[in-house]
């Protein structure tokens, strides 16, 4: 392979579409240094392995010697992302942003060199734009350019109400862009239309259109929906080792590969060996403690990683969930979202209501090896591990 063609396979690893991928050649091959954008909105205070998808590739970029310009949206967070939600956010308030920001700013160095990278708020901005200034901004775009968005056509179709600043948020993001004349922005493939808004935007603001690199949303530990802290189907890069590796190793034997393709920094054939090893009877829960030590070292050290399972607590023992784990299918008929309580108890995994709310109050209940309590909301499709105390445990999924 040719120079480029060896950059374009590192770039292009793990990555779910490239939006002028001829345009992206031209720029790498003219030896600028490329500015690399992507955003992320401080809605809560943990990173977790799938924020890592996207900030795996921004270091790339870093190693091969562009500028990653990591931007915290802390006035888009003020906004709410509305991708992908069937209802309005509730707007977080200035104080639970700039803490969450802090949060992130503390976290993400443990993947981007913090020497090469750049560290901005779209506040910086944003918040000196008059009122005037948004207005030239929302002519930018039109209501039925909005109702492309799928999200959006969606909730207009099935009368659920769109408040006006929603549609504020793509034309924000996509201004981010032109405020730092960005070259490439990456983003997850949930964020389209938000992305190719930033490349209109740029047009119409003289620039040359950024190209677009989108990275696959990873599932979370449930193998349904997307992986997300509040539905508690994640793994934080702040976990503790024990805790990191008794989720991944709790994880459907599904995800293995898909955990593997987009997390993992081993070759393609080293992954192609271990799936082999698999198919020719290895235990699949060792592929995946190969995969847990690989990113507890990466998150912690190599002697924390060598030593997890020792703390991985009873549920989890030398790495493999009891052989004898119950697993429920319930059925929620006509509920979107159940209280916890309400699933131990129609489970058995506690004798009543009054002692599912003491067990949540007390701090014993745990979803996928997470502390959980009385105002944890269960949604429709999870497939979980609940746990109440030492010895109540189920692997639960919900109809």
């Amino acid at each position: 392979m040719t120079s480029i063609d060896s950059i374009m396979a590192v770039i292009k690893r793990g990555t779910a579409e490239v939006i002028q991928e001829d345009s992206l050649v031209e720029r790498l091959q003219s030896g600028k240094r490329l500015k690399i954008k992507a955003g992320f909105d401080p809605t809560a205070p943990d990173l977790h392995l799938g924020h890592t998808v996207l900030l795996n590739k921004l270091r790339q970029f870093q190693e091969l010697g562009h500028e990653v310009i990591f931007l915290i949206g802390d006035f888009t967070g003020l906004i709410g992302d509305p991708t992908g939600k069937n209802e309005t956010r509730k707007p977080l308030t200035e104080e639970q942003v700039a803490a969450n920001a802090k949060t992130y700013q503390e976290q993400v160095f443990k993947i981007l060199d913090p020497d090469k990278t750049r560290v901005v708020f779209n506040s910086e901005w944003m918040s000196k734009m008059g009122a005037a200034d948004m207005i030239k901004l929302a002519a930018q775009s039109t209501v039925a350019r909005m109702l492309e968005r799928e999200d959006f056509s969606k909730r207009y179709k099935s009368e659920q109400p769109i408040a006006i600043h929603e549609f504020l948020y793509p034309l924000v993001q996509g201004y981010d862009s032109v405020a730092l004349e960005a070259d490439v922005e990456l983003g997850g493939t949930d964020q389209k239309f938000n992305l190719l808004m930033g490349r209109e935007l740029q047009k119409s603001a003289g620039q040359r259109p950024q190209d677009v690199i989108m990275v696959p949303i990873l599932e979370g530990l449930d193998g349904v929906k997307k992986m997300s802290k509040s539905l508690g189907n994640y793994v934080g890069i702040n976990d503790k080792p024990g805790d990191m590796y008794r989720k991944i190793l709790s994880m459907p034997d599904s995800l293995i590969w898909r955990y593997y393709e987009l997390l993992s920094f081993r070759s393609l054939e080293e992954i192609e060996d271990i799936k082999a090893q698999v198919e020719q009877g290895m235990n699949p829960q060792e592929a995946k403690a190969i995969l847990a030590r690989e990113l507890i070292a990466r998150f912690h050290d190599e002697e924390a990683a060598q030593n997890a399972h020792k703390s991985a607590g009873n549920v989890i023992k030398d790495g493999e969930l009891p052989e004898d784990l119950p697993e429920l299918e319930l059925d929620f008929e006509g509920q979107a979202q159940i209280p916890v309580a309400a699933v131990l108890n129609r489970a058995g995994l506690v004798k009543n209501s009054a002692a599912a709310r003491d067990a949540l109050k007390n701090g014993s209940v745990k979803v996928n090896q997470q502390v959980v309590d009385a105002s944890y909301q269960v949604e429709v499709g999870t497939a979980d591990i609940y746990q109440v105390g030492k010895k109540q445990i189920a692997r639960i999924r919900i109809k």
